[in-house]
């Protein structure tokens, strides 16, 4: 089990690296060419795009996110396929479809709501262009903007005059990088974000920080962390949610031993619960 976690956890690192980046895409068939880049987290969420010459960005709604797996026995990667609502001034104008696989993204096209013209888009794979690792996604009017490798710097820009800027803790190896999650971390039904990197032993598992949504104030606080004495693992690792239960639980490893600690809010604040020995 420790083996093919080892090896499942090198190959979601290698596919994560590529599909951290926006995606660089250019029209095809218009007289006159036009770019933009699409910036999405998780599940789609988080989207927008920003065209070429602009500097405005327009936010995107995920409206349908469609996993194929139907060739996993063949040991080829899953097929990801994501419909946004383009949506200015809250009105929808126009629908973004684009399909992502392990090494590529295709059947990308824009339809204008008020004519239904439809605009077919490529990955543009100009080389010049080449990613300096910066990141963003959207996330309650808020602009969240890190780096996958090159800095710690993190940057949430509530509005023109408001912004919070910090440092994620570093990543100590040159082959790693930096992997942002948007999900619900405290089970009060409004998402989160957290950013993570491998270990600084082997690099099995990886570190989260994690800043929380205040849905009185707007804004995102970084989560105070438990007390880890009780704890095995002095982090929090390989985070996992059971929303039924509503238990975070957190995974590393000491030594020749995977360990597990669970953990649930209380008064606000995150507890230990328990820890187990993840046995084969």
């Amino acid at each position: 089990m420790k083996s093919f976690k080892i090896l499942f956890l090198i190959a979601v690192f290698f596919a994560c690296r590529y599909n951290a980046q926006p995606f660089n895409l250019k029209s095809v068939g218009e007289a006159k060419e036009f770019g933009l880049k699409i910036y999405y987290g998780t599940h789609g969420k988080g989207a927008f795009v920003q065209y070429k010459g602009q500097k405005g960005i327009i936010p995107l709604k995920i409206k349908k996110v469609a996993i194929d797996d139907s060739q996993r026995e063949y040991n080829q990667p899953n097929f990801t396929s994501y419909v946004w609502d383009e949506v200015v001034n809250e009105k929808i104008t126009g629908v973004y479809y684009l399909t992502e696989g392990l090494r590529d993204v295709f059947d990308i096209q824009y339809i204008r709501k008020k004519d239904n013209r439809v605009f077919k888009l490529v990955l543009d794979e100009d080389k010049s262009k080449k990613y300096d690792g910066v990141n963003q996604f959207l996330l309650y009017d808020a602009l969240i903007s890190y780096n996958t490798f090159a800095n710690n710097h993190l940057t949430i820009k509530y509005s023109e005059t408001e912004q919070l800027k910090t440092e994620l803790p570093d990543i100590d190896n040159p082959n790693y990088s930096r992997q942002a999650i948007i999900e619900d971390y405290n089970f009060d039904g409004f998402d989160d974000i957290s950013f993570s990197i491998p270990d600084g032993g082997m690099g099995v598992y990886r570190v989260f920080s994690v800043f929380i949504y205040n849905t009185k104030t707007k804004k995102f606080e970084k989560l105070i962390e438990p007390d880890f004495s009780k704890s095995k693992c002095e982090c929090l690792c390989d985070l996992k949610m059971d929303k039924s239960k509503k238990i975070i639980s957190s995974e590393c490893r000491g030594g020749a031993r995977w360990w597990k600690d669970l953990y649930q809010y209380k008064t606000g604040r995150l507890v230990w619960v328990s820890s187990q020995e993840i046995v084969d």
